[in-house]
């Protein structure tokens, strides 16, 4: 049955240069517009859920074509706010063999949905809309009202008997210095707030100071994921570990923590086309899962499926459909479908 979902966070401008050439080389940059909150729900709405961005776009041509992209995508615009005059971007240089993959932010921190105040927006309105709200980690970094606002709208969520769902997403580039001893306080009063709630053990360890345990990741995962869940109330935990093959594929395997019990997709390998977005992939897969009320293994699997399919599609944005996702889970890759 398709749910309605919502998403707190902001709208991003995507400006990749194109193949694999260096900000310096090129003179054309490909546009797109994506944000966590972004990738997660137009997955969902191509699951056939309902899809209701929670953000504030400038209120001139570029929020028109933001909101526009944003309609193509399946996101409706009923929480959708147009005030102040700039979108956050941010610049993409696709890495290759031995050189790493660069993103370049301008002009976020003056964006319309992180200068957007307190009481903008109808929270308790949109909370009722929704049966789960997603917040992202990523918009915790941004100044302290962004996280107020955060904050409010999840404990409206709570009030309507919703379910909040929190990526911790950590990224030490917007946090700055000392940023794990910033983050923790109000990644403690989300984690308080969420139900499901996507990290992993180094989130555990070092955002949330957890003692670090000993044994391999997968043990260190195991030993944490119960303490986070006795500690702040989780039903569902729920992420990712990823590996790099020596000849430069990726692996990667999805975990999944409910009731006191692990569940892990197999581990699948796969080359790389564009990997931003990956784990907004995921989370979607895990979120339509629980909407779904599918048993636990098979929403893990989902989500590690719907995830390496991401990986083979470029942009941030999760094209997937339920049907590609589940021939992905049972006959992998194959040959042209004609």
């Amino acid at each position: 049955m398709p749910r309605s979902v919502a998403a707190f966070g902001e709208v991003m401008m995507r400006l990749e240069t194109p193949g694999y050439r260096l900000l310096s080389q090129t003179d054309t940059l490909q546009v797109s517009y994506s944000g966590s909150g972004v990738n997660v729900l137009s997955a969902l709405s191509r699951f056939g859920h309902r899809a209701l961005p929670v953000t504030t776009l400038p209120d001139n041509p570029v929020g028109d074509a933001a909101e526009a992209n944003l309609r193509k995508l399946g996101l409706l615009p009923d929480y959708i706010r147009r005030d102040g005059l700039y979108l956050g971007m941010y610049i993409l240089e696709a890495g290759f063999g031995a050189r790493p993959g660069r993103v370049t932010y301008t002009n976020r921190q003056q964006s319309s949905f992180n200068t957007a105040a307190e009481g903008a927006y109808p929270f308790d309105e949109a909370a009722r809309a929704a049966d789960v709200v997603h917040f992202c980690g990523i918009a915790l970094a941004m100044n302290d009202t962004v996280r107020r606002n955060a904050l409010r709208f999840a404990e409206a969520v709570r009030a309507a008997g919703g379910t909040v769902a929190f990526d911790c997403n950590y990224r030490p580039g917007l946090w700055g210095a000392d940023g794990y001893a910033q983050a923790r306080p109000w990644y403690e009063k989300m984690l308080q707030l969420a139900q499901i709630v996507f990290m992993n053990e180094n989130d555990a360890i070092h955002v949330l100071g957890l003692p670090v345990p000993g044994g391999d990741r997968l043990e260190q995962l195991q030993t944490l994921m119960p303490l986070v869940e006795e500690r702040y109330g989780t039903a569902v935990l729920a992420g990712t570990h990823r590996g790099i093959e020596s000849d430069g594929r990726h692996s990667l395997f999805g975990y999944l923590y409910r009731e006191g019990e692990f569940h892990f997709s197999d581990r699948l390998t796969f080359p790389v086309y564009d990997r931003i977005g990956a784990g907004d992939a995921y989370a979607s897969g895990v979120l339509h899962g629980e909407l779904s009320e599918f048993p636990a293994d098979r929403t893990v699997r989902f989500a590690a499926a719907a995830s390496m399919l991401a990986h083979t599609i470029a942009g941030d944005t999760p094209f997937s459909s339920e049907a590609q996702i589940f021939r992905a889970m049972n006959e992998g890759s194959g040959d042209i479908e004609r």
